[in-house]
């Protein structure tokens, strides 16, 4: 893939307020490609940053950059780090941006035990670098702040749903990171008066998600099976909940929160809660097949047939030295205060990703495929 684009900050012009500016951090994810287009289809000019590094995952937005080098361009990319307080200050002050989402993240759960350290570099005090380069800037009154917050720190949940007053207990350096980010937020809210608040967003998913992430790596894997590309799909936990919803869903809700009139957090998510195994089931009906469990339940000993061939197997590698079993969300607030709702069911979700794995793996594109799957 070409290296993309990206603006020289010295060279972004005066800015204009015509419409409003946007500031992503964490563009090329899955929720930042989304809410990307959703502030372009609003009239927002949209910056977002990306890391410069060896390889470029700008896959997601590509279809974004065909004219960036146009400076009047309403989506432009530029370089930079939440690790590097000196270049967010420099970001911050040229574009002088009405909205900021700071999605960047490094979000893998279970790769969070392995780089503790990195994790909380980025997930934890790149918030705060974040925030200090808002007021750096003297932005504290004009520049909205959305943090992408997670379920994962209810962990070892102390209610059921979790809401917004749910007590919080993280169980990953991931989640614990994050839990740092959201009350940072709240203090630099409550000690400077600025427009900051966090979105407890539930497992939101798509086609544009990492195949690292359990959801796209089912659907992956039965795509695979069914065109004869892969014999057998590998699993941690079966059993594990989760609420999962569609992440365009989801970023509409990071929009109407920073259009409130006061800040405040909130929770976002489905209210419905379904095991993993139950999404390997559906994946697998998607394709008109159907699994069958055998061996020991809820044991590294199950395994599920199809068409009685194995195809799933637990592997223990992928279990976490501490497992969140059930996460289900109350949007209950959400929906009440910003009128949001879902409108893409479980079922749908499953399809979608299914049938867009299929659709891909069969067009044989490298490129194309490279594109979606990093």
């Amino acid at each position: 893939m070409s290296e993309p684009t990206a603006i020289d900050i010295t060279q972004i012009p005066p800015q204009i307020h015509h419409t409003k500016v946007a500031l992503i951090s964490g563009v090329t994810g899955q929720d930042g490609s989304y809410l990307a287009e959703l502030l372009l289809e609003k009239g927002y000019t949209v910056y977002g940053i990306i890391r410069r590094s060896s390889s470029f995952n700008t896959g997601r937005v590509e279809h974004l950059c065909k004219d960036m080098h146009v400076l009047s361009s309403r989506f432009k990319l530029v370089y930079g780090d939440l690790t590097d307080t000196g270049n967010l200050i420099s970001i911050i002050s040229k574009i002088k941006p009405d909205e900021i989402y700071n999605l960047g993240a490094q979000s893998h759960v279970k790769v969070s035990f392995e780089m503790p350290e990195y994790t909380a570099n980025v997930d934890a005090v790149g918030t705060l670098r974040m925030l200090e380069a808002i007021r750096a800037c003297g932005l504290e009154k004009k520049t909205r702040f959305y943090q992408a917050s997670t379920s994962e720190l209810y962990g070892l949940v102390q209610e059921i749903p979790q809401k917004e007053t749910t007590p919080f207990y993280p169980r990953s350096p991931y989640a614990c990171a994050k839990l740092y980010s959201y009350w940072i937020v709240i203090n630099y809210r409550e000690a400077y008066n600025m427009f900051a608040l966090n979105g407890i967003l539930f497992n939101h998913e798509s086609i544009r998600r990492g195949p690292t992430f359990v959801t796209r790596k089912i659907t992956m894997a039965v795509a695979r099976i069914h065109l004869g590309l892969q014999d057998c799909l590998y699993l941690g936990n079966l059993d594990a909940e989760r609420d999962w919803g569609h992440a365009k869903d989801y970023v509409k809700a990071m929009w109407l929160m920073l259009q409130q009139e006061k800040p405040a957090d909130y929770c976002v998510a489905t209210g419905e809660k379904h095991k993993v195994r139950e999404f390997v089931e559906k994946s697998f009906a998607v394709l008109g097949r159907r699994v069958e469990w055998k061996g020991t339940p809820g044991t590294v000993d199950e395994y599920g047939e199809v068409d009685g061939i194995v195809r799933v197997k637990v592997d223990p590698s992928y279990f976490r030295p501490t497992e969140v079993e059930l996460l289900i969300g109350d949007p209950t607030k959400a929906e009440t205060e910003l009128g949001w709702n879902r409108n893409v069911g479980f079922d749908e979700l499953v399809k979608g990703m299914v049938e867009g794995d299929v659709e891909l793996l069969q067009k044989d594109d490298v490129e194309l495929v490279k594109k979606q799957y990093h």
